[in-house]
């Protein structure tokens, strides 16, 4: 293996450099003289050059100990710098966090939560991904995303999952449908209805699937969408009904007249949201401090009136 001059050899010799004396530059690198001697004739026979003539007068660099010089005192540098920024990473959590999001929670929690994480760490970098849960899992397994949110995660040994909230579900009917005056509707009177879903891949999709086989509803596979825009559109025409969670509900449908929002009687209206990443991660105290900011994102969407319910740790 090549010979590295190590960061003690290269204290040593600029030490040695700078005063000029064996005696002085042991007393400030805090050794004996033998130790910084023996060391700098080692680095001196690794190099195959001398870097200090030694003389009656004293001693003096050599043209080689002169052009070596800046080199050692450069790679001492840097050595600090890497110090340097990995701990400025620890107070920053890690200086760079790959985030992946569900398209149906991402847009409309991060607005919170951004401003937070700006305000805590105004050096972070934060990448973030927004994908179909499958795909953001996927990821976070392969190593290419540090961590994730997502609904109801399958668990799993390889996840370290945590809840961030409760977040409520309803479904969207067309206000000139037969169920718009009810408040509630019983499960088993969407018997015969259509119900829209997102594409395959999506928590909602499933959520979907799971109430058309509860109620005897049509699955309508035919016209998935690709976002919830574009759901929200189709059952505004009267296409079917959907399901709607209440992030993007508060963020969207201000604007939306000709839909009006219900429960079912005999269904469980919510999902969860995790913050998960890789189980045994070394960065796991960054990913906790993440999750604590992301708590916070959420009891400050609850204050603006979204309904959501966060977890207590």
């Amino acid at each position: 293996m090549r010979f590295r001059p190590s960061p003690r050899q290269l204290d040593y010799f600029v030490a040695l450099a700078e005063t000029l004396h064996f005696g002085r530059a042991a007393a400030s690198c805090h050794v004996s003289q033998p130790t910084l001697s023996s060391q700098f004739k080692l680095l001196e026979d690794h190099l195959g050059v001398a870097l200090l003539e030694r003389g009656a007068g004293g001693i003096s660099l050599t043209a080689a100990g002169e052009r070596l010089l800046p080199l050692a005192r450069q790679a001492l540098e840097n050595l600090d710098e890497i110090v340097t920024a990995a701990q400025a990473g620890q107070d920053n959590l890690g200086g760079l966090i790959r985030l992946g999001v569900s398209p149906t929670f991402g847009p409309y929690f991060m607005p919170f939560l951004l401003p937070i994480l700006k305000q805590t760490f105004p050096d972070l970098e934060l990448y973030i991904r927004e994908d179909r849960p499958n795909l953001l899992e996927e990821a976070l397994a392969s190593g290419s995303l540090d961590c994730i949110l997502t609904p109801d995660i399958t668990p799993s040994e390889v996840w370290s999952a945590k809840i961030l909230c409760h977040e409520s579900v309803a479904l969207a009917v067309p206000k000139s449908h037969p169920l718009a005056g009810l408040d509630v509707i019983p499960i088993d009177m969407l018997k015969g209805e259509k119900l829209l879903a997102l594409s395959q891949g999506f928590r909602l999709h499933d959520d979907v699937q799971a109430l058309a086989r509860a109620a005897g509803a049509e699955f309508r596979q035919d016209y998935e969408g690709t976002s919830l825009d574009a759901m929200r559109q189709m059952a505004s025409i009267g296409m079917g009904l959907a399901l709607f969670p209440a992030a993007y509900i508060a963020s969207e449908f201000g604007k939306e007249p000709d839909l009006l929002l219900k429960k079912v009687d005999g269904l469980p209206m919510r999902r969860l949201m995790y913050f998960v990443w890789r189980s045994g991660s070394s960065r796991t105290g960054h990913y906790e401090k993440l999750l604590s900011l992301a708590q916070q994102a959420v009891g400050e969407m609850a204050v603006e009136g979204v309904s959501l319910e966060g977890e207590v740790y």
